[in-house]
């Protein structure tokens, strides 16, 4: 018997690198076109300093100047008004003296700026609060409602003129206390803006809106909720950013009036002690606490505002 015996060669060097040739590479005719290389990626562009140096400047400088011309008028005043007026130097080292324990307490009525700001802001929440629950949803009544626009607009002409500090007494009258006189005061004058900023985001809602809410037969609450209310949103911020500086600037003269703590008050028991320079450190706290409340309003007003898309 014959036995058969195979042989099996072995695997040569060139195996190997025959098996990762592309198999494009190994079929015969025109060879395939090689990958592009990489590219080298593209230096950045150097910075333009000069632009952002401008840019830095722009935004520095014109408020730069606009302090150091008041802090220069401030100080011809000064030095042309004797001793009457302190310069800004001395009203400098005054506020350095009254910021380093701003809420301390010796008695009812001897407390820091600290505990005068804050009492003030309180009366302001709580007035401008009660305002905002009537105000806002009155404008919405009064905006939806023709008959309703054309029955308070004419209360409304009459009594938004007149000055929030007339409604002072009306308070002391009615509530037999200064604290919520004032609150009333705060009240009267921030529900104006509210409502009437509502009522006309209400009434500029485009008809045809409102023409899908007939449609669909969406109930009052459904139409106020889903299509008045995203639509008047910004209206509606720009009248609470109004009575809010209202009501800032109206609190410190109630204030004055009625007496306790608050930054009014205080102004005023500065002056009956002729402490000048305490009435112009609390004039500038006056006026930074009003420009952040405005600056909040602005930001919050900025994040509920949308833009019109144009096809």
């Amino acid at each position: 018997m014959v036995s058969a015996v195979f042989h099996f060669p072995a695997e040569s060097a060139a195996a190997p690198a025959a098996a990762s040739t592309p198999i494009s590479a190994q079929v015969s005719g025109p060879a395939a076109p090689a990958a592009p290389a990489p590219q080298a990626r593209a230096p950045a562009a150097p910075r333009d300093w000069a632009a952002l140096s401008r840019a830095f400047w722009l935004a520095v400088l014109p408020p730069l100047c606009g302090l150091g011309l008041l802090v220069g008028v401030w100080s011809l005043v000064a030095a042309g008004s004797g001793q009457s007026i302190p310069g800004p130097l001395a009203t400098w080292q005054q506020a350095v003296e009254i910021f380093s324990d701003p809420f301390y307490r010796n008695g009812p009525n001897d407390q820091g700026v600290g505990w005068n700001v804050l009492a003030s802001l309180q009366r302001v929440a709580v007035g401008f609060g009660l305002a905002a629950l009537v105000g806002i949803p009155a404008g919405f009544v009064i905006g939806r409602f023709n008959f309703l626009s054309r029955m308070f607009n004419p209360l409304i002409s009459l009594l938004r003129p007149v000055s929030p500090l007339a409604w002072l007494p009306i308070g002391l009258l009615v509530f037999k206390g200064a604290n919520p006189a004032a609150i009333w005061t705060i009240f009267i004058c921030s529900i104006w803006p509210m409502l009437i900023n509502t009522a006309v985001g209400v009434q500029r809602v485009p008809q045809d809106y409102m023409n899908v809410a007939r449609v669909l037969n969406l109930s009052e609450w459904k139409i106020a909720t889903t299509i008045l209310f995203p639509a008047v949103l910004p209206y509606m911020l720009t009248g609470v950013r109004l009575a809010v500086g209202t009501a800032w600037l109206v609190i410190v003269a109630a204030e004055m009036l009625t007496g306790g703590v608050g930054i009014g008050f205080w102004v005023w028991d500065e002056w009956n002690n002729l402490n000048v320079k305490n009435i112009i450190i609390a004039i500038f706290v006056i006026g930074i606490v009003g420009l952040l409340l405005e600056m909040a309003l602005v930001k919050l007003a900025t994040a509920f505002t949308f833009e019109e898309v144009k096809a």
